[in-house]
């Protein structure tokens, strides 16, 4: 089905939350971007093509204001804290904004008759794998207060669609790597903890080494395994699940990864090629919490969105990553 109306993107002025919207514009989608800006970038926007309100999803009287002036057809939904770490910590902070606040932007599609939902969840919903590759069907047992407040989310949205007709996708990353082929836009975290990002700030100098915790693990090199998804990929299994939505698709979860697992040694292999450069790091032991391997089974999002991963080797996602913190702006939006 073609695009009907506005979209509403929280969160979109963050990391894959601006690949999305710039995605969507290219589709011709017309797009308002509501944004804190507490960890998004307004020049991650091209704001000739969008409307940015900076606010709270939690303040139901902007939603209202919002809802009333744009009147969107669907919500694309971004804005979660997503460090794990930070959620074990201060678990509370994540259960506010996770799922809290999003409650209050749910109540407000009631009020307006919104009932089509994209939910950026994550495959932290799993826990620890029980099997790999990893399938929709998968337990779900998060070990953590991130994976907690997404899998809460899941099950809010699934009574939401019992009661009042909410129709939802949850996609479930698995892990976000790469930027725009542009070099435009890109990941830009403060801080950062993603590997990809670290390892090229170690090769830029910008930080001394990269830590790689154990080298034990049952894996073929002793390092972890994880399936990498490019950000565009992700941007586009959002256009994706819109028009399943759409054309009248039942709320469902679906997977999103390549189906291809990548060891952490790996990873700094392909690097090392792509910059040129040698990468410094210092081997620890494990981190508490991290699993040997993490691979997504993607066919669900194959047979139901019709989606496939593009960029399935990781030399292009760091390509790409490195493209953009070697431009003009070194990896970085203006603070």
């Amino acid at each position: 089905m073609a695009n009907t109306g506005t979209l509403l993107v929280t969160g979109g002025a963050g990391y894959i939350g601006s690949h999305t919207v710039r995605h969507l514009l290219e589709l011709g989608e017309k797009i308002v971007v509501l944004d804190s800006l507490v960890f998004g970038h307004r020049e991650a926007l091209p704001l000739d093509r969008v409307t940015l309100v900076e606010g709270d999803m939690a303040d139901a009287a902007l939603l209202d204001s919002l809802f009333a002036e744009h009147k969107p057809e669907a919500v694309l939904h971004f804005a979660a804290f997503a460090y794990v770490g930070e959620s074990v910590t201060d678990p509370l902070k994540y259960y506010r904004n996770n799922l809290a606040a999003p409650l209050v932007l749910l109540e407000a599609m009631q009020r307006h008759g919104c009932k089509r939902f994209i939910f950026s969840s994550t495959c932290a919903t799993y826990g620890n794998p029980v099997f790999v590759p990893m399938n929709e069907e998968h337990p779900q047992a998060p070990v953590n207060p991130y994976g907690a407040s997404k899998w809460m989310l899941e099950r809010v949205l699934r009574d939401c669609d019992h009661a009042w007709g909410l129709k939802s996708v949850f996609l479930r990353y698995f892990n976000a790597s790469g930027c725009d082929p542009s070099g435009e836009i890109g990941e830009d975290h403060d801080p950062e903890t993603h590997l990809i990002p670290r390892i090229l700030m170690a090769a830029t100098g910008e930080i001394p080494e990269i830590s790689v915790f154990g080298t034990d693990y049952p894996t073929p090199d002793g390092t972890c395994i994880r399936d990498y998804i490019h950000v565009c990929d992700l941007a586009s299994a959002h256009a994706k699940a819109l028009g399943y939505l759409r054309d009248g698709g039942e709320t469902t979860p679906v997977n999103l990864g390549t189906g291809r697992g990548f060891s952490v040694k790996e990873i700094l292999q392909t690097a090392e090629a792509v910059t040129g450069k040698t990468i410094p790091v210092t081997y620890g032991p494990r981190r508490a919490g991290d699993p040997p391997e993490l691979i997504c089974d993607p066919a669900k999002a194959k047979a139901v969105l019709g989606w496939e991963a593009e960029y399935k080797d990781p030399r292009s996602h760091l390509q790409h990553a490195w493209q953009w913190m070697t431009g003009p702006g070194k990896g970085r939006y203006p603070r």
